[in-house]
């Protein structure tokens, strides 16, 4: 199998999962929609990085850096909050394909998604893709998908679901707004996530409090089950994992995503001008 597409899935454990994914992983306290918010859990220029790191049988080798961030901006002329992504492969996925993907959604101040992107660098090939969100009567979306590189359209089409739905990157909004709720152990979460073409169906089951511990730091989460029905998952039901850091912040500690070959997990490696202090994190006497 070419190394591009064993490697592909890790794009999409990351962007998926709750950052990324986790990528995928605060913005808003919802109300049955990942659109409408309370209450908001970050402040503008909110800074986050993760380091990526990919498992297969004995191999346990750095992936890449996702560094996630918050901004005041402008959207077509009215303000709006622009939260972005950016990642950079690293060892081994370096070594067998380059990426550079960087990310951003615009979300307007109600919040509610407007527009996002993707813009993808792979050494030999760029592509950029685009998806604009319109919002109809009885709690549909119209989503206005176009996909295109330097030498033509690839795709250009009209998807319409119902809400919930984001992209892949406001996915990691939507998993930490749930964290910011009133949740029971065994609660479950649906979300659509446009991708190209397609309508990825998504749920996060929560599944209690746990304590995560990374090069010698503890931490309390709010541990998540996500189920995903995509051809990238060998299995859709617990296809990925995500601990959210038990705080006012709800920022994703770990994220780890089950591959058709091997694993991707994400570990919190920094976070700057937070909304809190990490609270979450375990102090030893």
């Amino acid at each position: 199998m070419k190394a591009r597409h064993l490697l592909l899935p890790i794009k999409t454990a990351l962007a998926v999962c709750a950052f990324k994914g986790l990528p995928l992983l605060g913005m808003v306290l919802l109300q049955g929609s990942v659109t409408h918010a309370q209450t908001l859990s970050f402040q503008a220029n909110e800074e986050v990085d993760y380091e990526l790191y990919y498992k297969w049988g004995l191999v346990f080798s750095k992936a890449g850096n996702a560094t996630f961030k918050v901004t005041e901006s402008y959207f077509e002329g009215q303000p709006a909050w622009q939260y972005s992504l950016l990642f950079r492969s690293a060892g081994i996925v370096e070594k067998l394909y380059r990426m550079r993907d960087t990310m951003a959604c615009y979300y307007s101040k109600v919040p509610r998604l407007l527009y996002s992107s993707k813009h993808s660098d792979e050494g030999d090939y760029y592509s950029v893709d685009e998806l604009r969100f319109r919002y109809e009567p009885a709690n549909q979306v119209a989503i206005a998908s176009r996909r295109y590189t330097l030498k033509k359209v690839k795709i250009d089409t009209l998807l319409v679901a119902e809400s919930p739905v984001s992209d892949m990157l406001g996915g990691t909004l939507y998993l930490r707004a749930l964290a910011a709720g009133t949740l029971r152990s065994g609660d479950d979460f649906p979300l659509t996530v446009a991708i190209g073409r397609d309508l990825v169906t998504m749920r996060f089951r929560d599944s209690g409090q746990r304590i995560v511990e990374h090069k010698g730091v503890k931490y309390r989460t709010r541990h998540f089950y996500i189920d995903i029905e995509d051809e990238a998952f060998e299995q859709p039901k617990a296809a990925a994992e995500v601990w959210i850091g038990d705080d006012a912040n709800h920022i994703p500690v770990k994220v780890r995503a089950k591959l058709k070959l091997g694993a991707v997990e994400a570990y919190l490696k920094e976070g700057r001008n937070l909304r809190a202090p990490m609270d979450c994190r375990v102090v030893m006497p």
